[in-house]
């Protein structure tokens, strides 16, 4: 998994509460069991018509965020069905961070698993960020997961709280696999003492 320590880039604005998953990709698409090849259904049923155009309203087809690296939106983001697809998506399209008021539990814990940085925050400040976000491509923000700190293109500074075992994760680009292989000696050593004392096994 890729490390995260520091992304400053594009951030989108969706300015919706209660965005679920099949609203992040919608059930058609669960079929793959592939991480990859998703982020063009991100958010399908707001981005394409009936005829599989863009709607040039919706935020991620509007060119000044085409290239977003973070996405800032409204409370219980995640919500609905478990599906890891939407995170799978959400990363595929290219986005690295979600900033909200709050989100859904799997989702939550999906997200750090996959490599995304989901950051939670009141609501006034998300305001602030989601202002910031709306000035366009211009206005870049700067996420340091190291000092927990976001710095807005105006260069005011909030810093965010994160649980200590998910911060050295994301650090070390350490999903469940990752994790377990860390403690491959320890296997390993395991491993052949069991096979020396018991090797009809």
């Amino acid at each position: 998994m890729e490390k995260f320590e520091k992304l400053t880039g594009i951030a989108a604005p969706l300015p919706i509460i209660n965005v679920d998953t099949d609203m992040i990709i919608p059930k058609q698409f669960l079929k793959t069991i592939k991480r990859s090849g998703l982020g063009v259904n991100l958010f399908d049923e707001m981005r394409y018509d009936d005829d599989g155009k863009e709607i040039p309203d919706f935020v991620l087809n509007q060119p000044a965020y085409r290239d977003a690296e973070i996405l800032v939106s409204g409370e219980n983001f995640g919500c609905g069905s478990s599906r890891e697809h939407a995170p799978w998506a959400i990363k595929d399209f290219g986005i690295r961070c979600v900033i909200a008021p709050s989100f859904a539990d799997i989702f939550h814990n999906n997200c750090f698993k996959n490599g995304i940085l989901p950051i939670t925050l009141p609501q006034a400040q998300v305001d602030l960020v989601m202002r910031d976000a709306e000035k366009g491509a211009n206005a870049r923000i700067e996420v340091d997961l190291e000092s927990q700190t976001i710095t807005t293109s105006d260069g005011e500074v909030i810093g965010f709280e994160i649980d200590p075992f998910k911060k050295h994760c994301l650090l070390e680009g350490l999903d469940d696999i990752g994790l377990t292989m860390e403690k491959a000696p320890a296997i390993d050593a395991f491993e052949a003492r069991a096979e020396a004392e018991r090797p009809w096994i």
